[in-house]
C-alpha cells in the first residue's frame, strides 16, 4: 500500500507556473490561480484559455484534521487543495506518449503530490493520477484524494449527463438526463457563492462495476461536443459534476473515507498513489458548433486533430471511439488481441456447471466441427461430491475423479487438443470454500478479515493476495494447470461481493485492505501471464460485475453477461463497447436443437461484433442447424481481423433495455464499415442514419444470415441512411458497408 520513496531520484524544473503541455491532439494550458494553487485552464489545440479561478487546483484530497473547505456532497474547494503551492514540472514523454508530471506542495504538512499526466499521440485523451508523499515530520491520514479534475466545461444549462447502469444480467444500461435535473439553478450571482449540489456516482466492494459502470458522459446540447470519462479502479470509485463560476466541473476519485471506509496514514516519507482516470473528447465540426460562445461558459475547447473526424456522425460515438483507442494503448500487448480465436464455453444454458467426461466428448467433437479454436471447461470439473460441493468447496483446484473416471481430466483436455483446439478450464481464484482443506492450510491473515474475524460470504471465505501464502498457492494451481496440464485458457471468475473490504495487519481501514488486495491481484495476474505468455485470460465476475479500466488492461477477454435470455442478451451486447474493445468484449451465442431457424441466426448474429463465445447443446443438433452454426463462426472468422481496429458508433443511439430495435456499427480506419442490426419487434422496416458516410457512394452487403433469407438492406445517399427490412422477428443482420470516393 505504502512505499518510501528517494527524494533524490525527482529531478524538475521550475519555471513560471504558467505552461503548456501536449499534443496535437491534445493541448493542455496551466496557469495559477490567485492563490497559488496551479490550475489547467485550457485542454484542447485551439480555443480561448478560461481564467485561473473558474478552473480546479490540479488536486483536491482530505486528511483527518485538515477539512473540506466546505460542506456538502461536492468533491472541491478542499483546505489541502487550496494549498498545494506549484514547485515544478518534468516532461518525459516519447514517440508514443505525452507525459508530465507537476510537483505541488502543502507548507503547512510538507505532503507533496505529484501529478502524473498522460496522453497517448494522436488522441484527444487525458490520463492522469496523484501520487502523494509526505515530506514532513508528522503522520498524515488522508481520506480523499482525486484521480483527474476538470473545470471549465460548459454550463449545466447546455449539458446532458450519460451514466450506465450495470446490474447483474442487466450490464451497460445507458440513461440520460439533464445536468440541471440535478445541479438546480439557485442563482448564483444572488449569492455569491456556487451551488453546493452535486451529481454523484459511486461503486463500492470488490465487484467495482456492480450498480454502476465507472464511466460517464457529457453532450452538449447543440454544440457537438462531447466527453467520456472511467475512473480505472478494481475496486471503489466516485465521479461528481457540479457547478463552478457558471461553468460545471468534473471530478475523479479511487476510493474514499466517506463512501468506501477508506484511509491511508502517511508517515514521514511513505507514499500513495491514486488509481489512474480518463478523459476522452468529441465533436463534430458545424457552423453551429463553431459560433457557440466558449468563455462566458467557461468551456474547455476539444481535440479536433489526431483522429479521423469525418463530418456528421454524433460526437458522442466520437468520444467513445477515442475511448475504445486509448483502452488499447494502455492494456497489455497479447497476440490474442489480434488472432480472435473462437471460444467454445460448456456452461451458459448447456452444462451450467456439471461437466463430466461423458457429457465433454459429444461436445468437444461438436464445438471442433463448428469451427471453435479453444474450448473452455467451465465450473465443477473440480467437484467430487453429488451434492453441490463446487460451491462451498473450492479452493484445492484438483479434478475430480468422480467426474472424469476414465482417464482423468487430462485425457478429456487432450481430446480438446486431438480436435486441433486449445484446453481451457474455469477457476475462481480469489475464493476458498468453507469446506475446502485450503480453508484450514493456508494461514489466517492469508484471508479477508474484520475485527481479527475471517470474513466468509455465501459458504467462501476471500483471499487476500497481498499475503505471500496466498499468492504461493495459486501460484502452484495455475502453474500445476497450465505447465503440467497444458491448458492454454483461464475463464477466472468471481462470484462473491465483500463491502466494504478487509483489515489486515497494517490496514487502516477495509476500503484500503480491498484496494490493496485488488491491486496485488492484478500484479499476480500479471506475473502469471509473464510465466506463461500464451495464456489467454477471460475476466469474468458473475458476468460483468469486474468490467474495470484496471482489470481490462490486463485481462485478454471480458465476460460481459451471464444473461440466458437471447431475447434480452441484444442490448447487452449492442452497449458493451461503450465499456470493452469489441475484440475483448466475450458476447454469449448459445444456439439450442429446440431452436427454429430464426432464432439460431438471431443468436449467433448478436454475437459478431464482438467475441463470439459459443455454448449449446451443437452435439445434439440436425446437420442443418449445425450449417447454420458454421455458417455464423465462418462470417465471424471473415471479419475478425477488422474487429481489432475497428472503433464503435451507434445509429440508433445507445440501446435501450426494451428497444424493438437496435444497432451497433463498427468503422474500421481505412476499411469499411459494420453495421449489426437485431429486431426485436416494431415496425417491419428501421432508417439508421451513418453520418460519417454522408456524402458517398455505399454498397451494402449482407453477411449474416448468409443464406440470403434476412431480409433487405438499401443505402440512400442523400440521406445518409441505411435502410433495413429484416422479414421476421426475432432477427439479427450483420451488414458490411463499402464506401467509395466522397
Amino acid at each position: 500500500m505504502t512505499s518510501t520513496a528517494d527524494r533524490a531520484a525527482d529531478d524538475f524544473n521550475t519555471p513560471s507556473p504558467r505552461f503548456s503541455w501536449g499534443h496535437p491532439a491534445l493541448h493542455a494550458e496551466f496557469a495559477a490561480a490567485a492563490d497559488g494553487t496551479p490550475r489547467l485552464v485550457r485542454l484542447g489545440p485551439a480555443g480561448t484559455a478560461v481564467e485561473p479561478e473558474v478552473a480546479l487546483p490540479l488536486v483536491e484530497l482530505t486528511a483527518v484534521g485538515h477539512g473540506s473547505g466546505w460542506s456538502g456532497p461536492r468533491f472541491t474547494g478542499t483546505a489541502l487543495g487550496s494549498r498545494l503551492a506549484y514547485r515544478g514540472h518534468r516532461d518525459s514523454g516519447s514517440s508514443d506518449w505525452a507525459r508530465l508530471t507537476v510537483e505541488l506542495q502543502d507548507p503547512v504538512t510538507a505532503l507533496t503530490a505529484f501529478v502524473e499526466l498522460a496522453s497517448p499521440i494522436g488522441l484527444p485523451v487525458l490520463r492522469s493520477r496523484v501520487r502523494l508523499r509526505n515530506d514532513g515530520t508528522d503522520p498524515l491520514v488522508v481520506q480523499s484524494v482525486s484521480s483527474l479534475l476538470l473545470g471549465g466545461l460548459p454550463s449545466p444549462d447546455v449539458l446532458d449527463v450519460h451514466r450506465a447502469r450495470n446490474d447483474w444480467l442487466a450490464e451497460c444500461r445507458w440513461y440520460a438526463e439533464p445536468l440541471r435535473d440535478t445541479v438546480a439553478d439557485i442563482s448564483v450571482d444572488a449569492h455569491q457563492h456556487d451551488s453546493r449540489a452535486a451529481l454523484t456516482l459511486t461503486g463500492r466492494g470488490s465487484w467495482p462495476t456492480d450498480g454502476h459502470l465507472p464511466m460517464g458522459a457529457l453532450t452538449e446540447r447543440g454544440g457537438g461536443r462531447a466527453w467520456v470519462w472511467q475512473v480505472e479502479s478494481p475496486a471503489g470509485w466516485r465521479w461528481d459534476l457540479g457547478e463552478r463560476a457558471h461553468g460545471t466541473y468534473l471530478a475523479m476519485n479511487g476510493p474514499t473515507d466517506a463512501e468506501h471506509q477508506w484511509r491511508v496514514r502517511l508517515t514521514p516519507g511513505e507514499e500513495f498513489t491514486t488509481v489512474w482516470a480518463a478523459v476522452a473528447t468529441g465533436s463534430v465540426r458545424s457552423a453551429e458548433a463553431g459560433s457557440l460562445p466558449s468563455a462566458q461558459a467557461g468551456s474547455l475547447p476539444s481535440a479536433e486533430a489526431g483522429v479521423s473526424r469525418p463530418a456528421g456522425g454524433s460526437a458522442l460515438d466520437e468520444a467513445f471511439g477515442v475511448m475504445t483507442a486509448y483502452r488499447r494503448a494502455v492494456r497489455r500487448p497479447h497476440p490474442d488481441h489480434r488472432a480472435l480465436p473462437v471460444v467454445f464455453n460448456d456452461y451458459m444454458n448447456t452444462l451450467m456447471g456439471d461437466p463430466t467426461t461423458e457429457k465433454l466428448l459429444p461436445l468437444i467433437d461438436a464445438a471442433a466441427g463448428a469451427g471453435a479454436e479453444y474450448f473452455c471447461i467451465d465450473s465443477g470439473w473440480y467437484d467430487d461430491t453429488v451434492d453441490g460441493g463446487w460451491w462451498d468447496g473450492v479452493g484445492a483446484w484438483q479434478p475430480s475423479a468422480r467426474r472424469f473416471p476414465d482417464g482423468g481430466i487430462e485425457a478429456v483436455l487432450g481430446r480438446i487438443r486431438e480436435r486441433g483446439m486449445v484446453p481451457g478450464l474455469w477457476l475462481e481464484p480469489e475464493v476458498v470454500g468453507v469446506h475446502s482443506p485450503v480453508a484450514s492450510a493456508l494461514p489466517p491473515d492469508a484471508f479477508f478479515q474484520r475485527d481479527g474475524v475471517r470474513i466468509t460470504e455465501q459458504g467462501r471465505h476471500q483471499l487476500d493476495l497481498r499475503h505471500p501464502a496466498a499468492r504461493a498457492h495459486l501460484d502452484r494451481t495455475v502453474d500445476r494447470i497450465v505447465g503440467d496440464w497444458g491448458v492454454g485458457y483461464l475463464k477466472l471468475d468471481y462470484n462473491i461481493v465483500v463491502d466494504p473490504g478487509t483489515c489486515a495487519p497494517g490496514d487502516l481501514s477495509p476500503g484500503a485492505g480491498l484496494l490493496g488486495h485488488a491491486h496485488a491481484y492484478l500484479e499476480w495476474l500479471s506475473d502469471v501471464l509473464d510465466r506463461h505468455p500464451g495464456l489467454v485470460v477471460e475476466n469474468c465476475a458473475s458476468g460483468g460485475m469486474r468490467m474495470d479500466g484496471a482489470t481490462l488492461a490486463v485481462a485478454q477477454l471480458q465476460s460481459v453477461s451471464d444473461q440466458q435470455d437471447p431475447l434480452y442478451f441484444p442490448a447487452i451486447a449492442a452497449a458493451a463497447p461503450t465499456a470493452v474493445p469489441p475484440e475483448q468484449g466475450a458476447v454469449w451465442a448459445y444456439p439450442q436443437p429446440g431452436f427454429d431457424d430464426d432464432l439460431i441466426g438471431f443468436i449467433l448474429g448478436g454475437a459478431l461484433l464482438g467475441r463470439i463465445h459459443l455454448s449449446g447443446h451443437l452435439n445434439r443438433m440436425s446437420e442443418r442447424q449445425l450449417g447454420l452454426v458454421r455458417d455464423g463462426v465462418d462470417t465471424y472468422k471473415s471479419i475478425r481481423g477488422d474487429l481489432a481496429r475497428a472503433v464503435p458508433f451507434w445509429p440508433l443511439g445507445l440501446p435501450g433495455w426494451t428497444d424493438a430495435w437496435l444497432a451497433l456499427g463498427l468503422r474500421v480506419p481505412d476499411g469499411p464499415s459494420y453495421v449489426s442490426v437485431w429486431r426485436r419487434g416494431g415496425e417491419a422496416e428501421v432508417s439508421l442514419p451513418v453520418g460519417h458516410l454522408a456524402g458517398r457512394d455505399v454498397r451494402p452487403e449482407i453477411l449474416h444470415p448468409s443464406a440470403g433469407s434476412g431480409g433487405s438492406a438499401v443505402w440512400d445517399r442523400d440521406g445518409h441512411t441505411l435502410r433495413v427490412s429484416p422479414p421476421r422477428t426475432p432477427t439479427a443482420l450483420l451488414i458490411r458497408l463499402h464506401a467509395g470516393t466522397d
